[in-house]
């Protein structure tokens, strides 16, 4: 039987990430974030097991925030990463090759791997987990392609998109967590935390839903390996 903490730690998010603060705030817990710059280069083999690659990446960002961390805190940290077939794309360089990334990925389905990792400092216990989304591109144009590059919104986005942007709207559809592909999948992250003990206060799979604006096919499938209070 796990025993649940009636005071609940300060969770800090290692991440500068907009997206993935506006998601945390979604399961009703006080945050803070704090810099977790670590290297991103794949190590030689990490192309083929995108998993273990996002896994390593979430893991070693926890471990670089924990000196900025109290004994009291839970870090909470995330990496994700496009692939298409056995080539990992993450942020482009630069515009030419978001370019280059929204050209190879429209009219066709890659996925999406979120790493996510959750570090309880006093104990040094961590955690993790692997989010998969399949996604469907739509067949957007050229023009739409430069006016979105234009913009500079692809340069810090994995993929060099970011499925929630309200003028390009590049997914056609998905299958799978869409907060995911947003960097942060929240039934994951609950799930974890469950298993550390720490009981978000909000409905989390309703909050999502109703901020995304998405029917999600799986969340029951996540929480039900999920440990019970």
């Amino acid at each position: 039987m796990l025993e649940f903490p009636l005071v609940r730690p300060i969770l800090l998010l290692a991440s500068a990430s907009l997206r993935r603060r506006q998601l945390l705030s979604l399961i009703g817990m006080p945050f803070e974030t704090l810099s977790a710059n670590v290297d991103e280069t794949p190590r030689s083999g990490e192309e083929e097991i995108p998993d273990v690659y996002v896994l390593r990446l979430a893991e070693t960002k926890a471990r670089a925030a924990r000196s900025q961390a109290d004994g009291q805190s839970v870090i909470v940290a995330a990496d994700t990463t496009v692939v298409d077939g056995q080539v990992l794309l993450g942020k482009p360089a630069d515009r030419s090759e978001a370019n280059r990334m929204l050209r190879r990925l429209r009219g066709r389905v890659h996925q999406v791997y979120t790493g996510i990792a959750v570090l309880r400092v006093e104990e040094d216990r961590l955690v993790s987990d692997v989010c998969v989304t399949d996604v469907s591109m739509r067949w957007y144009s050229d023009e739409e392609i430069e006016a979105y590059v234009a913009s500079g919104d692809p340069l810090d986005k994995a993929g060099a998109y970011a499925i929630q942007h309200a003028g390009f709207r590049p997914v056609a559809r998905l299958s799978g967590c869409y907060a995911g592909v947003m960097g942060l999948p929240l039934c994951y992250l609950t799930r974890l935390l469950l298993a550390m003990g720490i009981v978000p206060p909000a409905d989390v799979p309703s909050a999502c839903q109703s901020f995304l604006e998405y029917e999600c096919p799986v969340y029951r499938q996540i929480l039900a390996q999920a440990p019970r209070p």
